[in-house]
């Protein structure tokens, strides 16, 4: 059976809500739950989604701030923005701080299935492409080029530990949870070490920060 795709719902008015949940369950998505824009920006940075749900007005931290925050942080999950403004300018607003698509209150219920349906179609069809501080990593072919032109070749695991650390730049991913989810095969813990100096080595110390007595995250080009 193939995995669920991910759904983030960011929403405030609980019976619209439990709604767009329920709905969107029942398409086959698994699907998590943010009541507040605080809880929307924990979950769009720590989180690997295949698309957002994102409502304007949220408690907290409001809606495009949230999504203004979540593209500075490199999150590239497509987004759709929910909003009782529907005016152009409104619309505009919402696309010029990041969003893939926009869609005003009230709303068909098919039509929103049909577009996060698309959004998620538009993202598996781009050029697997994954951005950090200084490059980018083509995952297809396994290369870094950094913003100065320059290629590097990575090897399998290099790749798919750059590609983890890249895709969620504001967790920090613990020795184990690197080891489960980048070195399955593997069963000595000291093989993420040596492949975080892989990196190092090939782009600096700095790309990859050490959390002391934690773990690993994503740092920059030196």
């Amino acid at each position: 059976m193939s995995e669920k795709l991910r759904v983030l719902i960011a929403e405030d008015d609980s019976r619209l809500a439990g709604m767009l949940e329920s709905l969107l369950r029942s398409e086959g998505f698994s699907v998590e739950l943010a009541r507040d824009g605080q809880r929307a920006l924990h979950l769009g940075l720590t989180g690997a989604f295949d698309v957002a749900v994102l409502d304007r007005g949220l408690p907290a931290v409001d809606g495009l701030d949230v999504l203004r925050r979540l593209r500075e942080n490199g999150v590239t999950t497509p987004i759709l923005v929910l909003s009782a403004l529907g005016t152009a300018p409104d619309r505009v607003d919402g696309l010029n701080a990041g969003a893939e698509d926009y869609l005003a209150k009230p709303f068909d219920i098919d039509e929103l299935v049909a577009r996060v349906r698309a959004l998620t179609r538009r993202a598996a069809s781009v050029v697997p492409t994954v951005r950090f501080p200084g490059g980018r990593l083509d995952t297809d072919s396994r290369t870094v080029t950094l913003d100065d032109g320059s290629k590097t070749v990575l090897s399998e695991r290099e790749s798919a530990l750059l590609e983890l650390l890249a895709r969620r730049p504001a967790q920090v991913f613990s020795r184990s949870l690197l080891l489960e989810e980048v070195f399955a095969a593997a069963d000595d813990p000291g093989v993420v070490d040596t492949y975080v100096h892989h990196l190092r080595r090939k782009f600096g110390r700095t790309l990859i920060e050490t959390v002391r007595g934690v773990g690993y995250r994503l740092g920059a080009l030196s």
